[in-house]
Formats: structure tokens, sequence, C-alpha cells
């Protein structure tokens, strides 16, 4: 953990930023939010990206401040406003690529760079393999065919330097302007080429599968500090008070990144989009703050799981899917399957890079393994396919002792993989070059006394670099994006950072999690809803209700027979006859979004189900979609879950009402005053049901006249209303009282008294605040409520609740019948 040089955010409220929604319009919110409890405002990037995007990942240019949101004197007027508030800005940086736009002219370093090629000053901010085939040339997988059809589309612009394809633009290698078109095309430094040819062919670092995101060197200083220097002028001027940095796993070494982050901020508050999972920890050493809080995700998320009812749910699914074992019978095959598909064919390039490299060290080595180009690829792919953390940091020595015994693990299963035991022996080399150690060195010594020359030092640190950042890809795309979509028995538990195979955490776990928190990263970010959540909190919230009546959802489903399944019809070519599981999907899908009947339902429901088919890959995909296939689902959403069918739903929706209430309030209790710095995403301080994008993505939009009444004390008339009154409420006090959450402060868990004890979490901060609130209400009911439980407030007082001005004695234990007889949260403070 590093402290920041500057005090950390009390919360933060975060923006996306986009043409309809510019600095302009965060600058009309700002007293809003002010007024609402947040000490910053949160950001999406705001560098020059691709004109139109929603999103501004895709950046271009990280000299200037995107034109298209105001440019920097808009953001500049935006910090003002914010300051004059009260509120600081947060902003999120993107160290790992660029957009390969359309036109190509849009990038001016990479315009620079496929007109010279590596002769250009800016060849080395990209991760460009010069070597790696295509006559040293840079392969662009931009036509929409084979280059022989795509011929007549070509348009040389000889005046201009420039050859044109449909909207695309390229530059012309100074010299070659006047030849024949197919040597024009053969002497340029780039290779266009039918955008099929990506997955085996590509020689440039991209990020995960995604061709028109192009990998860029920040580990090389000069190029850290070009692509730096504006966004480190902002934070020198004041406007800008600290950074989220997205996809740090990218980052050849991450932990160098930060520091040398860290010297240009003055060690302002930096948080990583880094995803932990399982018992995975965040190295020691790394200078920030924490993550962005996705790991506080899913501690807060399986707190609202039953454990008995989310394995009944199972079987239940089970029963109407009937799904294979690695197609969503079983999560851990699931994920070992998606794993393999994505290793051989989408990162077929990346790998193929891995084996070269691995090839030319086990060449140079004083005891060469003759290890076949097979041998490498296949002990490649097992070994990255059994990692069970998105990337090893061989670079971290915080984490050498966790990740050599991680991959250790992995390599013992990888080498059964192999049927001749000495043909195992190459996954011992790809063992200890992903660990940057030497071949057969084990202590840096041949015992020849010979010493790696600088050629092969650079082939085993690339290739370590290399290892980990494919192991980053591979994971994201083969769980999150995959295996999440293959495996939807509880749609609540497929979340970024979560674990669909255990989604139901206890108390002491939440616990154990909190004070770890506490003690080693005080002022981490914490999120429950996110831009890249593929549901929203209260989505999930809704959803998580499912695992405490697992019979009653067989029984909705049961009740209407075979209409509850999406049939596609033997006529779609290769699809099959009918898809409970995208049945199933679909309909947890709109429950989760409440969605009502019709098309305005409809019309967000039925886009991210084709969205969750794609992704999954079984039956239709993003590179192969099935037409008659996609159909079928769509009209099935229209009739079914958002249709006529879909009246059994709004039944179980009224009556799983107080406890769907009971979570959304206590997961939102939970983010606000859990150790950390909540993150709000815009509009969770209110009801938010939100879908995977671009649903979760629409400009923000904002009730001031709510929270005046609010405060002018009118009482909440729904569920939203309630919320933003908590939420205003916890976050002003986090405000007024900064020492009682900050880094400083202490988190002790409150332990409730009696029968029904499990179904109450409850922790002091400080000795000043407590935070009580109801986890599984349905089951809590079901067996007969509180009946005698108790929760004993810590001594001193008395305590207030904020919500109710009610006050309790220091010390007395109270009944949770009565403490929690107006809502099934309170919170308490004692000021």
């Amino acid at each position: 953990m590093t402290q920041p040089s500057s005090p950390s955010p009390t919360a933060t409220y975060r923006l996306q930023l986009q043409p309809d929604f510019p600095f302009a319009a965060a600058e009309r919110a700002v007293p809003h939010l002010a007024e609402l409890g947040v000490s910053h405002l949160h950001l999406s990037p705001v560098l020059e990206s691709v004109p139109g995007s929603t999103h501004g990942y895709d950046v271009v240019d990280h000299t200037a401040v995107r034109a298209e949101l105001g440019g920097e004197r808009g953001l500049r007027q935006l910090a003002a406003t914010a300051r004059a508030h009260g509120l600081g800005l947060v902003v999120d940086l993107v160290p790992n690529h660029m957009a390969v736009p359309q036109p190509a002219g849009l990038n001016g370093p990479l315009w620079d760079v496929l007109r010279h090629g590596p002769a250009s000053p800016y060849a080395r901010w990209f991760d460009i393999d010069w070597d790696g085939g295509h006559d040293g040339r840079l392969l662009l997988p931009v036509l929409g065919g084979p280059l022989g059809d795509e011929l007549p589309h070509f348009v040389v612009a000889a005046g201009d330097g420039v050859l044109r394809y449909h909207d695309h633009a390229f530059p012309l290698r100074p010299g070659t302007e006047e030849l024949p078109l197919p040597r024009l095309l053969a002497s340029q430094w780039y290779r266009l080429a039918w955008w099929r040819l990506a997955r085996s062919e590509l020689n440039y670092r991209r990020f995960f599968t995604i061709s028109e995101l192009i990998g860029v060197r920040v580990e090389d200083p000069e190029v850290f500090d070009a692509t730096h220097r504006t966004v480190l002028r902002l934070v020198r001027d004041g406007v800008i008070d600290g950074l989220r940095i997205d996809h740090p796993d990218g980052l050849v070494d991450p932990g160098g990144y930060l520091a040398r982050l860290h010297e240009g901020t003055g060690g302002r508050w930096t948080v990583v989009e880094k995803i932990l999972t399982g018992d995975e920890r965040l190295p020691a050493s790394w200078a920030c703050a924490g993550t962005t809080g996705y790991d506080a995700l899913r501690h807060i998320d399986g707190l609202f799981v039953c454990p008995q009812g989310a394995g009944r749910l199972f079987s239940h699914y089970r029963d109407f899917v009937t799904p294979l074992a690695d197609e969503g019978g079983d999560w851990e095959e699931t994920v070992r399957r998606a794993a393999y598909e994505v290793v051989t064919h989408d990162l077929a390039a990346e790998v193929e890079r891995l084996v070269r490299t691995a090839a030319r060290i086990s060449g140079r080595a004083p005891r060469p393994g003759d290890h076949a180009p097979w041998a490498l690829r296949q002990a490649l792919r097992e070994l990255l396919v059994r990692l069970p953390v998105y990337r090893p940091y061989a670079a971290d020595a915080t984490r050498a002792a966790t990740d050599a015994a991680m991959l250790g693990r992995a390599a013992t299963g990888a080498r059964g993989a192999f049927r001749v035991p000495e043909e195992a022996r190459a996954v011992d080399l790809i063992h200890d070059l992903a660990l940057g150690r030497c071949p057969d060195e084990p202590d840096g010594d041949d015992g020849h006394g010979d010493t790696p020359d600088a050629a092969d030092r650079a082939d085993r640190a690339d290739f370590a670099a290399r290892f980990a950042q494919t192991a980053s890809a591979l994971h994201a795309k083969s769980v999150e994006d995959t295996a999440f979509y293959r495996y939807p028995v509880l749609l609540s538990a497929c979340e970024v950072g979560g674990d669909p195979g255990e989604p139901a955490l206890g108390p002491d776990a939440f616990h154990a999690y909190c004070a770890r928190v506490q003690r080693d990263w005080p002022t981490t970010g914490t999120v429950l809803s996110t831009h890249d959540t593929k549901r929203s909190a209260d989505v999930r919230a809704r959803i998580a209700v499912l695992s405490e009546c697992p019979d009653r959802w067989r029984d909705v489903l049961g009740s209407m027979a075979e209409a509850a399944v999406c049939g596609v019809g033997s006529g779609v070519d290769g699809a099959g006859p009918a898809d409970p599981m995208v049945s199933w999907l679909a309909w947890q899908t709109a429950f989760g979004l409440g969605a009502p009947a019709g098309g305005a339902g409809a019309e967000r429901v039925a886009p991210a189900v084709l969205k969750a088919a794609r992704e999954a890959g079984l039956r239709t995909s993003w590179t192969e979609p099935r037409a008659d296939y996609e159909e079928a689902v769509t009209e099935f959403v229209h009739s079914g879950p958002c249709g006529p069918l879909g009246a059994p739903l709004a039944a179980l929706d009224a009556e799983l009402a107080p406890f769907v209430r009971a979570n959304v309030l206590g997961a939102a209790l939970l983010h606000l005053t859990m150790p950390g710095v909540p993150d709000l995403y815009q509009g969770s301080e209110r009801l938010h049901t939100a879908l995977v994008d671009p649903d979760n993505r629409a400009p923000a939009r904002f009730r001031p006249e709510l929270l005046a009444e609010l405060d002018g004390g009118a009482a909440p008339l729904d569920l939203s209303a309630e919320k933003l009154r908590l939420t205003a409420t916890a976050l002003r006090l986090r405000r007024r009282r900064p020492e009682w959450f900050g880094a400083a402060a202490s988190y002790e868990p409150v332990r409730a008294e009696g029968p029904a004890a499990d179904h109450c979490v409850a922790f002091c901060r400080s000795g000043r605040v407590v935070t009580v609130l109801t986890r599984l209400s349905l089951r809590l009911v079901e067996t007969g409520g509180w009946w005698d439980t108790g929760l004993r407030l810590p001594p001193g007082g008395p305590w207030r609740e904020l919500l109710t001005g009610r006050e309790v004695p220091g010390g007395a234990l109270v009944g949770l019948s009565e403490l929690l007889a107006d809502a099934p949260v309170a919170l308490f403070a004692a000021e």
C-alpha cells in the first residue's frame, strides 16, 4: 500500500463522458452531486479518442483533451466549478493501448509508423513484432474479404500520398505512389489483410482480442513521458486530483509503471483496475491506493446468495437446460473448455509469438532441449489454461513465491497432457521462462561459466512479459466473456471478479475481507456498478433473491410448459431445434431488469440476451452470426419474458418485492460504509437497473428535485427514493467525518445474538458508526423472523439512527425485530 500525498476521496461519482454528455453537462450536475455528498467526480477517459466514441478507451492522441467533450478549456471549467462546490476530479487513464482508427490518420504516431516503418521515431511506441512474418511488415486486418476480392475497392491518391479503402485511409511509403497496385501494396510497411487473419497472423499486441486497439510500450521511459505529459501537467495544475488506471495487467511491468506514475503525480490517489480472483492479493509493492473495487463487489454480492438455495437452483437449471458438463453443466469444466477454445483459436497469434521466442531461447541453451514447435505450443496452452488468476508477475519480488507455487501446480497438470514424458520437458522450459528464469539454470549459472548474452536476456524478458499479458487476455476472454455466458445458473454471480461456481459468501468471510482491507489497503476503491458490470447492482440484487426461493423459480418456468423454451426450429443450419440455456438466461434477465411487458422492456432485454448468446459462442457468435437463430431468440424475448407469456414474472416480482428491497438497501449500505472509498456509478444513488453495455452507458440523468424533497422532510414513496435517502445520508456522514472511514479508521464486526444471527450483518467503524442490515430476508421470514435475536450496540453513545432519528443507549442489547422494524437496514452514529 502507498498512502497518497493528498487527501483521499471520501467517495467518488463515476460519469460516462461522451458527445451526448460532455464536460458542460457534467458541470451542470456538479451542484446536485455536491449536495449528494460525494467528494470527487470520477470521469471516464478524457484524452482525444475516436470520434463518436461513447467510452473513450480508444485513445488516438495523448497530447490533447477530447474536443468532442469540450477540450481542455471545458475540462478546466469543469474542474473550477467542481472546486467551487468542494469537489475534486479523478480521471480514468488508459496506458495499455491506443486505437487503430478509421481512418488511421487520426492516430498521428501510428500514421507515421505506417509510413516509415521501423525507422519511424514512433516505432518504439507500439508493441509490434516486426520479425513475426509478413516480410517485416505490420499486419492490418481491416479488409472485409480476401485481398484479391477487395482490390477493386482500393483507391490510390498519389498526390496526397494516401491509399484509400472505403472509409479507411493509409499513408503510402515514400517513393511508392506511382507503382502498380499489386507492387504498391507489397511495398508498404503494412500488409492489408482480411479481418479473419487477425486471430492467427497478427504481429502486434492488442487489447484482449480487439484488433482495433494496439498495445503501447509504456515501459519505455520515452513513451511513458510522451503519453503522460498532458495528464501529468493537468495534475500539476490542480485540474486532476486522482487517477484510475485501466487494465494494468496488459502492461509489461505494472509495478514499475505505477512507481513511475507515483513519482510523476507526486503521489496522488490512484487505483488500478486489477481484478483479483479467489484468495489472490494485490502485490504489496504497487504504488497505489488499491484496486477499483471488483473484489469488494464479490464480497458484498456473496452475502445475499443462499448457499443451499443456490445448490437447489442449480438442480432445477440442470433439469431445465440439460447441459453437457463443459457447456454449462459444471463450472470448472466449462471454464477449462472455454480456455482451450480461446487459447487455440482467438489467441493463436499471441501463442505463436511465444512459441517463436521460446524456440530461440531453447536453441541457445547450453543443453538444448530439441523442443519441437508443437511441443512448445502444447506446453504453452496447457500451462495457460491452468492458471487460476489473470496473470503472474515475474518481475515482482513480493509475488515471487506465490507465483512460483501457482505455476508449479499448473506445470504438474500440464505435463500430464503429454504422452511421452521426455516431450513433457517442454513444460519445464515454459514454466521457467514464465517465471523469468534461465532454462536449466535455477541459480543463474549453467555450470560452465557462460552467461546469457544481450539477445538472450532480451528474449527471456520478452517471453515472461508476453506470457503474463497473454494469460491476462486468456482469463478475461475465457471466463468473463465466455464461461460466464455458458453457466447462467444464477446470473447475479456471473459478474466481473465473481465466482459462479461458489456464489455464496457468509458474514465471517465478509468481515475477514473488510478487516484485511482496512489493514492493508484502507483507501482502495470499492464498487457495486460500473460501466463494465454485466448487470447493475440492483439487477443483481433482484436475481440473488432467486437463490432463496429456487422452487418458486422452477414453478414459474414450469407453469409455461414448452412455451418457456425458445424454439429455434430444426431448419437453422447447425443451430439445433431449441435452446433452453438461452431461455433460462432470458427469463432471469427479464426478472432482474423488472422488465415491463411490451416493447420497452424487450428493446433492452433482447440485445442483452443476443450479446450473451454471441459471447457464449455455442449457437451463434460475433464472427459467425446465425441470422435465423438470432431472429428466433429476439422473437422469443418479445413474446415470452417481455411479452404476454411474461405475466408469471410480474406476479413473482410483486411477491418478492420486500426481499428485493432488503437486498438493494443492504448492498448499498455495505458499499457506502465498509472500508475503502466507494465509487458510485452514475444514477446508482437511486434504483438503477441496467444490463450489459451499451445499456449501462446511456447518458446520465439526475433527480435533484427528488433529493430536495427528501431533504425537506418528505417520506420516500418508493424504493428508488428510499435508496437515494440512504445514499445521501451515508455519503454526507463520510464527508463530514472522514476520519471515521479513512486510513486511520478501524473496523470491528458486531455480532448478533440469537437463533437468526446469521441473517444480520453489522459492524462498527472507529467506535462511532454502526452499520446494520438484513441478509437472506426471505429465508428469515420463512423461518419465523428474528424471534429473540438481538444486537448489542458498542459502549458509548447514545447511538442515533440517521434515517429515523431514534436513539439507542450504548451497550444495550436491542431486539432486531425492534431495531429493524421500519427498514431492513439501519445506520447509527455516535456524534
